[in-house]
C-alpha cells in the first residue's frame, strides 16, 4: 500500500539530512568538514542513480525479469508500474478473447461482412465476404474495395453515402451471381458493408416478371374478343331485357380486366430496366392543362378541378411516362373523392427541385396504410376499389416512373381531411429556360379553375 506523499517527502528530507550529518561527523573526524558532507551526498546520489538504472532496466525487460527490490519512492514507482502492467495484461487478454469470439461468430454468419475506413479501404472481412467477393487476407487489407470490384454502380453507392437502401449488382460480367450490399455506418466515417448472395431471389423475381408480362400479353387478345362480343350483344335490339343488366356488368368487368392487363404490361416494361431516363423538355403547365381537361370530361363535372402553376420551369423526362404517372395520381384522386369535392393539381419549384402534387378533399387514408400504398394490388378498401374500377397498380407504376427519373413519391393523408400525393424531382431535372406559354397551355400566375 502506498504511503502519504507528504510523509514520503518528509522521510526523504530527513534521509538527506541524516546522510549530510554522517558526512559532517566523518569530515570533522578527518579534519575536512565540507569534503565529508560532499562525499556522503555523492554516495547517496550514486545509490539513487543505481536504483534509477535498475528501475529502467526492469521497465525494458519486465516480461523477462522480476521487479527490483527497492524501498522508498522507488518502491512506490515499481508498485505503480507493476499494477498498471497487470491491468494492461488483463485488458489485453480480455480484448483478445472478445476478438476471437467476434471472429468465430462472424465466420459462422451466412452473410459477408467487410469493415471499411473513411476512405473505403478494407480494414477487415470475414470468411463469407472473402468467398463472395474473392478477397484475400493480408494482401487486400488497405485497398479500396471499389477498385477491387470495378462496378460503377457499386462505386457510386459507396461515394454517395446514402445507405438507407441496399444495392444489387452482378460483380462479374457474364456470371449469374447477384450480390446485395447494405451499408451500416459507424464511428467517424467508417462503414460495415453486409454482403448477401441473392442470385436465387433475383432469378425468381425475373421469372415472376416474365410470367406476369407473358400472361398479360396472352390475356390481351381474348379479352379484346370478349369485350367486342359483349359490346355487340349489348347493342342488339333483340336482347331480352332480363339479360341487359348481366351483359352490362360483364362489359364493365371485361373493361376492368383489360385495364389491369394494360397496367401489368406497363409495370413489367418499367421493371425491365432501372436505367435513368434522359428524355426531353416537358411543358408542365401544358401537361397539367391537358390533365385537367381530361379529368373534367371524364368526371362530367362531379369535382371542382383546379390547376396551380407557380413557376414557368419545365421538366426533363419521358413525356409518356410522366403523363402516365401524373394521370394515375389525378385519376386516383377523382375515383376516391366524393362528388362535389375539390381536386388541385399544383406545380412549384424551390431550392430542392421541382414538385408536382395532387391534393383532394376525399375521405383520407389512415396512417397504417401509407407505407404500403405503392405495393402491387394493395388497396385500403378492396370493395370500394372494385366499385371504382381501380386495378391496384397505379401507385406502383407512379413509383417506378419516378425512380427512373431520380424522383420520389411522398404521401400525406389524414382521415376525414383528404390526401396529398407529391412527386419531388431533383434540380437537375428542371429546364431553366422559361417555356413559351400559349393560350392553351394553362399557365397562369394564379389558379386556373
Amino acid at each position: 500500500m502506498l504511503r502519504n506523499p507528504f510523509e514520503d517527502w518528509g522521510f526523504a528530507l530527513w534521509r538527506v539530512l541524516l546522510v549530510a550529518g554522517i558526512g559532517a561527523l566523518v569530515g570533522l573526524f578527518v579534519g575536512h568538514l565540507w569534503w565529508g558532507i560532499a562525499g556522503a551526498l555523492a554516495i547517496e546520489l550514486a545509490r539513487q542513480l543505481a536504483n534509477l538504472n535498475d528501475f529502467l532496466d526492469w521497465l525494458r525487460h519486465r516480461n523477462q525479469r522480476d521487479p527490483p527490490d527497492a524501498g522508498g519512492r522507488w518502491g512506490d514507482a515499481v508498485s505503480l508500474v507493476s499494477r498498471l502492467h497487470r491491468r494492461k495484461q488483463f485488458h489485453k487478454q480480455r480484448i483478445l478473447r472478445l476478438f476471437r469470439e467476434l471472429r468465430r461468430s462472424t465466420a459462422s454468419m451466412p452473410d459477408g461482412v467487410v469493415a471499411l475506413n473513411a476512405d473505403r479501404e478494407i480494414l477487415w472481412f470475414n470468411r463469407k465476404a472473402a468467398e463472395l467477393l474473392g478477397l484475400r487476407r493480408k494482401t487486400d487489407f488497405g485497398i479500396n474495395l471499389a477498385s477491387l470490384l470495378r462496378v460503377p454502380e457499386f462505386a457510386r453507392y459507396l461515394e454517395k453515402g446514402e445507405f438507407s437502401s441496399s444495392l444489387r449488382i452482378k460483380p462479374r460480367i457474364g456470371e449469374p451471381t447477384c450480390l446485395e450490399f447494405q451499408g451500416a455506418p459507424y464511428g467517424e466515417g467508417q462503414l460495415f458493408l453486409l454482403v448477401r448472395d441473392v442470385t436465387r431471389q433475383a432469378q425468381l423475381e425475373t421469372m415472376r416478371k416474365d410470367f406476369v408480362a407473358n400472361a398479360s400479353h396472352e390475356l390481351r387478345s381474348p379479352l379484346t374478343v370478349i369485350a367486342g362480343y359483349l359490346e355487340t350483344l349489348s347493342l342488339g335490339e333483340e336482347l331480352p331485357e332480363d339479360l341487359r343488366g348481366p351483359i352490362q356488368e360483364m362489359r364493365r368487368q371485361s373493361e376492368r380486366m383489360t385495364a389491369i392487363v394494360s397496367d401489368l404490361l406497363e409495370l413489367s416494361r418499367l421493371e425491365a430496366s432501372d436505367e435513368q431516363v434522359v428524355g426531353q423538355p416537358i411543358d408542365v403547365a401544358a401537361l397539367l392543362a391537358v390533365l385537367r381537361k381530361d379529368l373534367v370530361a371524364r368526371d362530367a363535372g362531379k369535382h371542382e378541378v383546379s390547376v396551380s402553376i407557380e413557376a414557368p420551369d419545365g421538366l426533363m423526362g419521358d413525356t409518356g411516362l410522366i403523363h402516365s404517372a401524373f394521370w394515375n395520381l389525378a385519376d386516383n384522386a377523382a375515383k376516391y373523392t366524393p362528388a362535389g369535392g375539390k381536386i388541385t393539381l399544383r406545380w412549384w419549384v424551390d431550392e430542392l427541385g421541382g414538385h408536382f402534387a395532387v391534393t383532394d378533399t376525399g375521405p383520407g387514408i389512415s396512417p397504417e396504410h401509407l407505407p404500403r400504398l405503392t405495393e402491387r394490388f394493395y388497396r385500403v378498401d378492396p370493395g370500394r376499389a372494385r366499385d371504382t374500377g381501380g386495378s391496384g397498380l397505379g401507385l406502383a407504376i407512379v413509383r417506378h416512373v419516378l425512380q427512373r427519373h431520380g424522383a420520389e413519391l411522398k404521401i400525406e393523408s389524414e382521415e376525414g381531411r383528404g390526401s396529398a400525393f407529391a412527386c419531388h424531382f431533383p434540380r437537375t431535372r428542371l429546364v431553366r429556360e422559361p417555356i413559351a406559354m400559349t393560350g392553351d397551355s394553362g399557365y397562369s400566375p394564379t389558379n386556373d379553375k
